[in-house]
């Protein structure tokens, strides 16, 4: 029997604490693209508002992080259910010596965080240049 009751509890448990929390923490997905002038990041983040972020390059490294809380409350006849929402999320990124950190820029569109870095002249790929023979 006690067997019983502690399946019963774990599967208590399981349900109410972990299926249905209304917090989360994630780690979006990221999307990483090198051209000839620059990278790109792309964050797969919805439900979020570009006020929501905070960007930081510090130490070549680059955080994108957030944390957005919501309330509601609802009462209808002879209940009240009021229900906090908590997500946060954080995610760091080691940039190469040849990101010109003063000019990165981020948008934020249909839930995607476009972050562009651009390169260091001296970094660009240049065209080949053609020496004459005297």
């Amino acid at each position: 029997m006690k067997t019983l009751v502690r399946n019963y509890d774990s599967l208590f448990n399981e349900l109410f604490n972990n299926a249905y929390s209304s917090s989360s923490v994630l780690s979006p997905s990221a999307n990483i693209k090198e051209t000839d002038n620059a990278y790109t990041i792309e964050l797969a983040i919805p439900g979020f508002t570009k006020d929501d972020f905070k960007i930081e390059v510090r130490d070549r490294v680059l955080e994108v992080s957030s944390v957005s809380q919501s309330e509601n409350e609802e009462q209808k006849e002879s209940y009240i259910r009021k229900e906090f929402s908590y997500s946060s999320f954080s995610r760091s990124f080691r940039l190469p010596r040849t990101v010109d950190t003063d000019q990165i820029s981020a948008t934020y569109e249909n839930g995607v965080l476009n972050l562009a870095l651009p390169k260091k002249e001296e970094a660009k790929v240049k065209e080949p240049r053609l020496i004459s023979v005297n």
